[in-house]
């Protein structure tokens, strides 16, 4: 059994971290995220900053030099031009910090994925008839995701400290 599944893991080595891609990146994976309008866009997707608490602004900096040391996020620099920006804010629930981004604009242009993502009612009746069930942290989870260039400058996220891309 150990055997197997180290010949498993072996044979998908290209699915986890490596130098090149410390995240495990699957090529096939990518994200394509399609909008119904055409440059420029309109103004209903270029939203400010949203205003923060100091606690929050607090989560969020070490969110932000998480993801930054783990190569996730890019900082956006002045020179280049954005199209698009999404609010981030902090949510709270047990003490415990988390960011979200404000997509309902980009939502309202977005053109469906063929795959919807399945309800969670359906997918806990699937799970449910499993032997084995690996969780995923939904941050890593993202990570695993890659963007097409396109797709990420549609995914700039704003706040007090600066543009950052994924």
């Amino acid at each position: 059994m150990k055997e197997d599944l180290i010949e498993i893991l072996f044979q998908y080595r290209e699915t986890f971290a490596s130098d090149n891609a410390p995240l495990g990146y699957i090529e096939a994976q990518k994200v394509e995220i399609l909008i119904n309008v055409e440059n420029p866009y309109p103004q209903l997707l270029i939203i400010p900053v949203y205003p923060t608490i100091p606690r929050a602004r607090k989560a969020f900096e070490a969110y932000i030099n998480e993801v930054m040391i783990l190569g996730v996020l890019r900082n956006i620099g002045y020179n280049e031009e954005v199209e698009v920006t999404t609010p981030v804010i902090i949510t709270w629930n047990n003490a415990k910090s988390r960011i979200v981004g404000d997509f309902r604009a980009l939502n309202t242009h977005d053109i469906p994925d063929r795959y919807l993502i399945p309800r969670i009612n359906e997918t806990s009746t699937q799970l449910s008839k499993e032997r084995f069930i690996i969780s995923m942290d939904s941050l890593q989870l993202f990570h695993q995701n890659f963007s097409t260039p396109h797709s990420r400058r549609l995914l700039i996220r704003i706040h007090l400290f600066c543009l950052y891309e994924y």
